[in-house]
């Protein structure tokens, strides 16, 4: 019998590379994309698998209790691949209750709708729950680095809204026996992206020869993931990791901002034939972000030992192949960049 996967917040960044992951590879899985199309989702993502048949794109909210148990009696979901979340540490730190309604709120409602859906009749059932490695706090830049079992330690709003959906997720495993898996990742970076975040943020200022502005002294320190390698782990906890088990997803690859920023400045410069190195001239010093962690880092050998999986792409490949997609997309950019796409989805979904 063919399989049906719920995959929230698969229009967004890393949704929309899974998505477009598992509708191509898996004809016999009937993948079906939930997601409220806010800022960050885009159907401009998945215009290549947006006429398979095995895919079907739904909008709406994962916190909509009635909506999400209307859904799953349509469906009737073997899996749910929890990745919908508000994820940007800026924005939680200006609107912290929005980060509770939706990564708290929304988590609880779609644990409860699939224990009610399912039953009790766990058998080839799976609630997949897709998180990151700042719940775990901040590391010293000597401190070593963050292990599946690395006590919670969430500094922002963001990520304890993220560690407290953790809690919930191992809470319905423990008390009403959900099969569940977890995983938690560190900073994603490749195409699709959301000009929000460090790197598209960038590319798209040095094009334009804008200001870089710097946190602090851009001496804090991230591992960088590519997210076609994150979708790539996704797909393979999905089908062999061990229920009940977290995995830590990381990419080895640990950067200072400033040193990441100086590498994609000279980059672009080249591949834009400008002087190697004059866009270094726009990196201009801020104050810091509140309550800023200093260096996240993940160690990624138990996935590694356990299912044979580790990052395709150093972070120097990943960051040329990022660079040359934005380059190649600006179309992309800038609908994003002025919100063209969101009233067209405003049209259409009204």
């Amino acid at each position: 019998m063919r399989k049906t996967i719920l995959i929230t917040g698969g229009a967004g960044f890393i949704g929309s590379h899974l998505v477009r992951r598992l509708v191509k590879q898996y004809s016999q899985y009937h993948i079906v994309n939930l997601d409220v199309l806010n800022y960050a989702g885009n159907l401009q993502n998945l215009v290549e698998v947006e006429s398979f048949d095995n895919y079907t794109f739904v909008k709406g909210d994962i916190t909509d209790l009635p909506f999400i148990r209307s859904l799953f009696e349509k469906y009737n979901f073997d899996h749910v691949i929890h990745l919908a979340a508000e994820s940007h540490v800026d924005r939680s730190i200006k609107d912290p209750l929005i980060f509770i309604k939706t990564n708290v709120l929304g988590t609880a409602t779609l644990l409860q709708v699939a224990k009610e859906s399912w039953d009790n009749d766990y058998d080839g059932k799976l609630f997949y729950h897709v998180s990151t490695d700042e719940v775990y706090g901040s590391l010293a830049l000597d401190q070593g680095i963050f292990t599946e079992s690395t006590p919670y330690d969430p500094k922002s709003p963001y990520s304890a809204s993220k560690a407290s959906s953790d809690h919930l997720v191992r809470a319905w495993a423990h008390t009403y026996g959900m099969p569940i898996v977890i995983s938690n990742c560190s900073n994603n970076y490749g195409p699709f992206q959301f000009p929000e975040k460090l790197i598209p943020l960038f590319i798209n200022n040095i094009i334009h020869r804008r200001n870089l502005p710097v946190y602090g002294q851009g001496l804090n320190v991230r591992d960088w993931l590519y997210v076609e390698d994150h979708a790539s782990a996704i797909d393979l906890i999905l089908h062999k990791g061990i229920q009940g088990e977290t995995y830590n997803i990381g990419g080895h690859n640990e950067w200072s901002n400033i040193k990441l920023i100086e590498l994609m400045c000279d980059m672009t410069d080249e591949k834009l034939e400008r002087p190697v190195g004059s866009s270094r001239n726009l990196i201009c010093f801020v104050e810091d972000r509140a309550g800023h962690d200093l260096r996240y880092a993940i160690d990624a050998s138990k996935i590694e030992k356990d299912l044979g999986w580790k990052p395709s792409l150093q972070f120097e490949e990943g960051l040329s192949k990022t660079i040359d997609w934005y380059l190649m997309n600006t179309d992309w950019l800038d609908q994003v960049t002025s919100g063209e796409y969101l009233e067209y989805y405003d049209k259409m979904y009204t």
